[in-house]
């Protein structure tokens, strides 16, 4: 969990330490790896580098710099993302159609723009100004976690299963079981409280009444979705939400994202170093929250709400321990930690819409954008992956995804009424 920035020294090494996170995860691809765009979701790679410094360029330089010049004109066209306030911007989907500005034009640009803010971060700034730059870090990050989803997208669907990274962690994973932590019933504060960065919409620290539940300690393994899928699961509209059952037959979904089975035999898929078999006791990655529904249905059991799990996070698992699996640990993929897995490893789904909470303000301005707008149509998520930074994360961080996605790294924690 990220601590509170409190001088200038400070700010300048977390600056330093989230871009040079984003060259570490560039340094094992090769040129053409940055270009691919294979369907609207995965923006090119070279994209991200060059929306993370436009958000600088655009947010702190230019309204703080005297005479700053931009580094090119048009790339506010293109680098922009969804914030109308800032200005006209390229097409979500066309992005992959710029062979232009090249790569290394863009790794050029990240240059000049960090050679301003280095210069920049040395003079006094406002705290105004400051709660800018921590947020545009915070977006970086969240932008690297999305750089690992699409690299895996660009070379999952290579027929040559190239591998991403050699140099990784330990790769060893725990048989854990799990078992049921029980939660009273009772009245709950949730939301955001103290000092530290947080998003908007985690703010309106509320009260929620919860009925007594159970909620399982560890993670819903590889194993345990083998036997759903052995029991026809894919085949059963009982199982299904209605909406999610379309989406199963009209696009012939029958597995994870990424698995594959071999003439009817072992089950393999895909992972950051290459292709492999499924190791039964690692925790499931890229499922759906439809998939998700299902196999709660199948198990007699149900998704936690977002309050349920954090509640259940702050009982259980009140400080992030060393085990937990961040992308620090260079693992790459989720394993089985000693501790109950509420941070890292993989996204939680749960079963609560992506709404406002209670005294929900947006900040005025473009950057009131970043958040609020989303909030129709999508389901929240809980915890981290193994692809989020360490002091990136916190309980009451609340991620979104539309309900069919699942190139992202996420997972199944069930819950259950008593």
């Amino acid at each position: 969990m990220q601590s509170t920035i409190s001088t200038q020294t400070e700010l300048l090494a977390y600056y330093r330490s989230v871009r040079a996170q984003t060259q570490f995860l560039c340094d094992p691809l090769e040129i053409e790896d940055f270009v691919v765009q294979p369907v609207m979701d995965v923006s090119p790679l070279k994209w991200h580098l060059g929306h993370t410094t436009w958000f600088f360029e655009t947010f702190v330089l230019k309204p703080n710099v005297k005479g700053y010049k931009e580094f090119h004109p048009k790339y506010p066209l293109l680098f922009n993302s969804y914030y109308i306030s800032a200005g006209e911007r390229w097409s979500r989907e066309n992005r992959g159609q710029l062979t232009r500005p090249t790569v290394k034009e863009v790794f050029d640009y990240r240059s000049y723009v960090n050679n301003a803010m280095e210069e920049f971060l040395k003079t006094e700034i406002s705290d105004e100004t400051t709660n800018v730059v921590i947020l545009g870090l915070n977006h970086e990050q969240q932008h690297q976690e999305l750089f690992l989803y699409d690299i895996k997208r660009i070379l999952g669907d290579n027929p040559l299963h190239p591998v991403y990274r050699q140099d990784v962690g330990s790769n060893s994973s725990l048989k854990t079981e799990s078992k049921w932590l029980q939660i009273e019933e009772g009245t709950y504060d949730v939301g955001f409280e103290g000092q530290g960065f947080h998003f908007d919409n985690e703010k309106g620290r509320h009260k929620v009444f919860l009925h007594e539940f159970q909620i399982a300690s560890q993670l819903v393994t590889n194993g345990e979705f083998l036997e759903f899928i052995k029991d026809d699961g894919y085949s059963n509209h009982m199982l299904w939400l209605s909406e999610a059952w379309d989406w199963v037959n009209q696009n012939g979904i029958r597995a994870p994202r990424y698995w594959s089975q071999e003439d009817g035999g072992a089950w393999w898929h895909y992972t950051l170093q290459g292709f492999e078999q499924i190791d039964p006791n690692d925790p499931l990655c890229h499922i759906s929250y439809f998939e998700a529904d299902a196999f709660a249905r199948w198990k007699g059991c149900r998704l936690p709400t977002e309050q349920e799990w954090e509640v259940s996070c702050n009982t259980f698992s009140p400080e992030v321990s060393k085990s937990v699996n961040f992308v620090e640990d260079n693992n790459f993929r989720p394993v089985q930690t000693e501790d109950h897995s509420f941070f890292g490893n993989v996204w939680e789904w749960t079963a609560s819409p992506y709404i406002a909470y209670p005294y929900y303000s947006p900040p005025e301005g473009a950057l009131g954008e970043y958040n609020g707008k989303f909030m129709v149509n999508q389901m929240v998520l809980r915890g981290g992956s193994f692809g989020t930074p360490r002091n990136h994360i916190r309980s009451t961080y609340r991620n979104f995804f539309h309900p069919h996605l699942r190139w992202m790294f996420s997972g199944i924690r069930l819950a259950k009424h008593i």
